[in-house]
């Protein structure tokens, strides 16, 4: 077995007790929150305490906590998330059709991070304490700390109200309409991803000085190869990998800020399932975002832990 095939053996291994882990929290917050599934059912009917204890008891809500958790993982591992308390609906039915959503805007916030990220980190440090750099420096440092629901309601007021370029809200699906469905996910896309290509343009721009300034690269120069040869080639490929250990943990902002930017744009996502849900009191569609968004960014920082060792041939080794 090779190296490679034995580190990703051992990373999936340490998945199995992080997700039992993840599932044993979020069942344990959710049975002590105020929520309750009996009276999310009887919303606005007045039930009597006779009906509210024949609910709890028909959904197993009076059982012993160990075999509410039993049956819990149980249905989990039958791909049954639970049945929300309002609607009667499958939890998993209801992710499933708002997830797809949901990750189109994440990964289309990641792309554009990434982009924006490479464009503005190479530029700065390849004109290194020059007006480039300066202002890269100056527009990553504003757009750190600008908070991306901010960012959405700006983007709103005068792209969208005063200039009309883009929907101010509302969603078309890609197969219906591919420029329609670009037109309604570019400023979600913007205000999700600005505030993390911020952040990774300073850490590519770290990166990538740090390399600039070792020996290989001033011998590689020095022997006349062009200085885009030594960058796009050697450098890059050894600058990437903090970025990518950086991004690993952004693509969790990613997820979480994907439910504030779709409430804001009005975006049938993740984002409004867990609004409505929690409003309306429906703790098992709570539950099954929560354990939705959680297992994806485990599943993402995997992908990420791949990449790292694609572009890292001395862990490969190690």
């Amino acid at each position: 077995m090779s190296a490679v095939v034995r580190i990703l053996v051992r990373r999936i291994a340490l998945l199995v007790p992080l997700l039992l882990g993840i599932v044993l929290f979020v069942f344990l917050v959710m049975r002590f929150s105020d929520a309750d599934p009996a009276s999310a059912f009887f919303q606005g009917a007045n039930p009597t305490p006779e009906q509210l204890h024949a609910f709890r008891e028909r959904n197993g809500l009076l059982d012993p906590l160990p075999v509410r958790y039993a049956d819990f993982v149980g249905g989990l591992l039958h791909g049954d998330l639970g049945t929300s308390a309002l609607t009667r609906a499958a939890v998993a039915d209801l992710v499933t059709t708002a997830l797809p959503l949901t990750l189109q805007l994440t990964f289309l916030g990641l792309a554009v991070a990434v982009v924006l990220a490479l464009a503005g980190g190479i530029t700065a440090a390849v004109y290194r304490d020059r007006l480039p750099d300066q202002a890269v420096r100056t527009v990553s440092l504003i757009g750190v700390a600008a908070p991306g629901f901010w960012l959405a309601l700006l983007m709103i007021q005068f792209l969208a109200v005063e200039r009309g370029w883009f929907p101010t809200g509302g969603y078309i699906n890609p197969a219906d309409s591919f420029t329609g469905w670009l037109r309604t996910m570019a400023l979600p896309a913007l205000a999700l991803s600005l505030p993390v290509a911020a952040q990774l343009t300073r850490v590519v721009r770290t990166s990538v000085v740090e390399e600039l300034d070792k020996d290989y690269v001033r011998t590689a120069l020095g022997h006349g190869l062009p200085r885009r040869v030594v960058v796009g080639r050697n450098v890059l490929r050894n600058a990437l990998m903090n970025p990518l250990t950086v991004l690993g943990l952004r693509v969790g902002y990613l997820l979480g800020g994907a439910v504030v930017i779709e409430t804001i744009f009005a975006l049938p996502g993740m984002g409004k399932l867990m609004i409505d849900a929690v409003q309306n009191g429906d703790p098992a569609v709570v539950q099954g975002v929560v354990l939705t968004t959680a297992t994806g960014f485990v599943v993402v920082n995997l992908v990420i832990d791949i990449l790292y060792l694609l572009v890292n041939p001395r862990l490969r080794a190690a």
